[in-house]
Parts: C-alpha cells; structure tokens; sequence
C-alpha cells in the first residue's frame, strides 16, 4: 500500500506582474497579442509567393513531363529532377493560393488568418 507523504505547497502568485523569484519580472511578448482586425488582414506578401510556387511548380511539372514523353530533348534523370522540383513547389503554392482564394470568396471556414505572414 502506498504511504502519503507531507509535501509542502506553495501558493502560485495572483498577478503576472509578480516576482517568480529569479529576480526578474515576466515580459510581454507582442507576438500573442490577438485583435479581432488581424483576422481582416491580408497577407499580400505570402500571397504573391504561394502564387510565385504555384507558377513555377506547374512549369516544371510541364517540362519535367514534356522530357519524358520524348517532345523535348533531355536526359530522363533530368525529367525526374524537374519532376521533383515540380511536386515540391507546386504543394506548398497550390495549398497557399487555395486558402487565399476561399478566404477572399468568404467560404466558411477560411480566413486570411490561416496564411502565415512573411
């Protein structure tokens, strides 16, 4: 059977201003800080990347196929290079472009809150 054994509790101090006793005090941090006006905001810089990915994924994509089917002259290890640069930028753009997008059409459920702002 277990024993219970006499621990000693202190009280967590009432207000954030208090000292929790290494000699400093807690400091704001700005980033938390939420208004109702950042979910209104638009992340114009994000879009225009997400954008940037989505054009350039499809035009790799494009050429790493029109190498493999033989309609451009090249090394299938370059179509495959291309190919795979193609699927790594064209995710990340089409995910971004399709949040912005439902977001700008008032979809529920999407805001411009969801995209992270650079």
């Amino acid at each position: 059977m277990a024993s219970r054994r006499n621990v000693g509790y202190s009280r967590v101090p009432l207000d954030e201003d208090d000292d929790y006793g290494n000699g400093r005090e807690m400091q704001h941090d700005p980033r938390f800080d939420y208004t109702p006006k950042m979910k209104d905001r638009i992340p114009w810089k994000s879009i225009l990347l997400a954008i940037f990915l989505l054009i350039l994924g499809i035009l790799l994509l494009l050429l790493g196929l029109f190498i493999i089917t033989g309609h451009m002259k090249g090394d299938p290890s370059q179509a495959y290079g291309l190919l795979g640069l193609g699927f790594l930028s064209f995710i990340p753009g089409f995910y971004e472009t399709r949040i912005a997008y439902y977001s700008w059409r008032g979809a529920q459920g999407y805001t411009f809150a969801s995209i992270p702002s650079y």
